[in-house]
């Protein structure tokens, strides 16, 4: 369920901090509501506002699962530089929820492959945790996960992909650009890997998150191995803007990302013009 008033930022108090990367400019926010609150599903945005600097989006890192909120911020601009400032108990405010989030009804039943590379990682781990979850793992048939950094170091969430790599029910596939000492997983693109690790599109729905180019090379690999514009499923966060379509900085043809999506099925984007 949205806030009551979208314009108006809701009061969150920072709960911990994460620095996720080894350059240290991505660090994730785990933030608790001090009052009103909103409801949220896999896939979804909010705006952050920080006080005296601005607001920006940033899809939920956190499963609707959980009691507070987690936003993995890059440090890329002034909005972000000040939540990088940021200590445990600050307080700043949320807006939200906008666009919208994955299909879960029809994720249901089926085996989900999820593709992510570097930064464009932070919305499917909600979705992982929410699949994972005791009380939904039992909606959702086999996980597959594809994911890919520029070295081991830039990787997010190492503690839970520890996790993920022991845990059954889920078949978690590592990747860095180049061989690097000391790591024996895979080494590629994200959409080598994926044609290399070739996942079945039979009853499966494949979850598509990260870079422009990522995005671009990994689709023709995913019709390759035999996925339909049905079953391949965009997120496509970086380009949200305002998220109530009034800004008009992220339309793509007829749709505004932040409103209509930001997921999209490739089916839908088939008939847009090639912007994403």
């Amino acid at each position: 369920m949205p806030q009551a008033n979208p314009y108006v930022p809701l009061p969150v108090k920072v709960t911990d901090i994460v620095i996720e990367t080894e350059d240290r400019t991505i660090k994730t926010f785990a933030m608790e509501f001090l009052g009103e609150r909103f409801e949220y599903s896999c896939g979804q945005f909010a705006e952050v506002f920080v006080p005296g600097k601005g607001e920006a989006p940033f899809g939920m890192a956190s499963s609707p699962m959980s009691d507070g909120l987690e936003f993995t911020v890059s440090k890329v601009g002034s909005v972000t530089s000040a939540m990088h400032d940021l200590e445990v108990g600050q307080q700043i405010g949320v807006r939200g929820p906008f666009g919208n989030g994955f299909p879960m009804t029809r994720l249901e039943g089926r085996n989900l492959v999820l593709i992510g590379g570097g930064f464009g990682f932070t919305t499917l781990r909600s979705l992982i945790n929410y699949a994972l979850h005791p009380r939904n793992r039992s909606r959702f048939d086999g996980l597959k996960v594809i994911y890919g950094a520029r070295t081991p170091g830039m990787l997010l969430y190492k503690p839970e992909l520890d996790a993920w790599g022991k845990q059954a029910g889920i078949s978690l596939h590592l990747t860095i650009d180049r061989e690097t000492p000391g790591w024996d997983k895979l080494v590629g693109f994200v959409p080598a890997v994926t044609e290399r690790v070739a996942p079945d599109p039979d009853n499966a729905v494949a979850v598509v998150c990260g870079p422009p180019v990522m995005i671009k090379y990994t689709l023709p690999v995913l019709r390759k191995l035999g996925f339909s514009p049905d079953q391949v499923l965009l997120s496509l966060e970086m380009k949200m803007r305002c998220g109530i379509g009034q800004c008009g900085r992220c339309n793509i043809g007829n749709k505004y990302v932040c409103r209509d999506g930001p997921v999209f099925s490739l089916a839908e984007l088939s008939s847009l013009p090639d912007e994403f």
